[in-house]
């Protein structure tokens, strides 16, 4: 069996892995990395996500090989070492924008992709549409929209702009 070497979650790994085993099983069978779900075996409900080089995959139809060399983050690797929460997992707390919990990993992921690949606020619509790979069986979308919208100020490094100036920025673009 080939050895892979990645980066998860800031960590350096490796593993034997066959040709066949999906990423998913990697994070979540060898790695014990048990945040990242499996839904539905066939990239339909989004509760795989995880960022392969800061860009969301579904992760149960990802090989585990084509991660070789990659540096993969996962819902695990989102909270920094002091235990504060990433600034979308403070937003989709303060915003009601989860139930269950089960598909709650792989809508952070996709929405923190989101986020990071738009230089302005996303719109409710480009949200809604960047986020129909995520199935929810629980809630309505509406609060996750909501929490994606706060987040964007929050996660956006531009240092001549206040946050202030960036909450204001993205709440009248989507008024």
């Amino acid at each position: 069996m080939p050895r892979i070497t990645l980066t998860v979650n800031g960590q350096p790994a490796s593993a034997e892995v066959e040709g066949r085993t999906l990423l998913v099983e990697l994070l979540r069978d060898k790695l014990g990395l048990t945040g990242t779900h499996v839904g539905c075996d066939t990239s339909q409900c989004g509760c795989c996500v995880v960022q392969v080089d800061r860009k969301s995959v579904k992760s149960c139809t990802f090989l585990a090989i084509q991660a070789d060399g990659a540096e993969i983050t996962t819902i695990e690797g989102l909270t920094a070492p002091d235990g504060s929460l990433h600034p979308m997992q403070q937003m989709f707390r303060e915003h009601h924008a989860l139930q269950c919990g089960f598909c709650t990993p792989g809508m952070m992921m996709s929405a923190i992709n989101l986020v990071e690949t738009h230089a302005q606020c996303p719109t409710s619509e480009q949200i809604r549409h960047a986020m129909e790979g995520n199935l929810c069986r629980c809630t309505g979308y509406h609060n996750i929209v909501r929490a994606i919208e706060a987040a964007w100020p929050l996660m956006q490094t531009d240092a001549e702009q206040t946050a202030e100036e960036r909450e204001r920025t993205c709440t009248i673009s989507n008024t």
